[in-house]
């Protein structure tokens, strides 16, 4: 079978389970309202009159609030075309269905590109679906409250693409982990632990610690905000260190590298294994 009928042969699996579109609805539910709710806030308390009520939120730039609303998308939706990109391969493992797979695509190879340029179109799915739930709303509501949404400016629509950029990255990291550790249950609890919970905290610390900032930048969310060029992350945190952030080609590069390192660490110690 070529590269081409293994690839739709991926994309037919994925659309005909409803896991893909379970999660593109938790997507929506959970990023839409929030980048509407925030976007709200934001420019609500553009004139620090929030933080004069005291409700202890200072007041950002209006020309700041349009990026931190959009790169909501990745900031806190990268996790979903992550788990995409896991399930796409511990699904294989955890309900046996890798023999047929291999039966109908003998080489394992190909079999494996199949399902990494099936998770590339996935990842750009999921990154359109989170661009017009964030960027939508929130520019809206800027708006709506006097804030220019810079839609009109190249910048803006620069940052959307590599939003959809990283997107599809996260897809083909997700995608190595899944490859890398067979256990469905194992994998999607550590992309979740470690995305919500073991990252968040570290970075916290780099956030005031120059000597764990210089490491942190290079974990894949921090990665993934330096890509984009955005994040309510580093907007919020008030990061008192010195160290200059990533230029946006270098944290695409270091994310892309966390995606390429597991999906051949994968390939050659997982993927190559006999199948129960």
């Amino acid at each position: 079978m070529s590269l081409a009928r293994a690839t739709r042969s991926e994309l037919t699996k994925q659309f005909t389970t409803s896991m893909w579109w379970i999660l593109a609805v938790v997507l929506v539910v959970y990023i839409g309202p929030t980048a509407a709710g925030l976007a709200a806030v934001f420019a609500l308390n553009v004139d620090g009159s929030l933080d004069q009520a005291g409700g202890g939120m200072p007041p950002l730039p209006a020309d700041m609030l349009p990026a931190m609303v959009y790169s909501l998308a990745t900031a806190i939706g990268y996790v979903f075309p992550l788990l995409i990109g896991t399930l796409l391969v511990t699904g294989e493992f955890r309900h046996l269905t890798l023999t047929p797979t291999f039966l109908a695509v003998p080489r394992r190879g190909i079999a494996l590109g199949g399902k990494l340029l099936a998770g590339v179109v996935m990842g750009a799915l999921y990154g359109v679906i989170s661009v017009v739930i964030t960027v939508g709303p929130g520019a809206a509501l800027l708006a709506a409250f006097g804030v220019d949404p810079l839609l009109g400016e190249t910048e803006t629509w620069a940052m959307i693409g590599r939003m959809l950029l990283a997107m599809i990255i996260w897809v083909i990291v997700g995608f190595g982990i899944g490859t890398l550790v067979r256990n469905q249950v194992a994998a999607v609890v550590g992309v979740i632990a470690f995305t919500q919970f073991l990252e968040p905290i570290l970075r916290m610390i780099g956030g005031f610690v120059d000597g764990v900032s210089e490491a942190t930048q290079y974990l894949p969310g921090a990665a993934s905000d330096a890509l984009v060029g955005a994040s309510i992350f580093t907007g919020l945190t008030g990061a008192t260190t010195d160290v200059a952030a990533l230029e946006w080609w270098i944290g695409g590069l270091v994310l892309l590298g966390y995606g390429v390192v597991l999906v051949v660490l994968g390939h050659l110690v997982s993927w190559r294994r006999d199948v129960n």
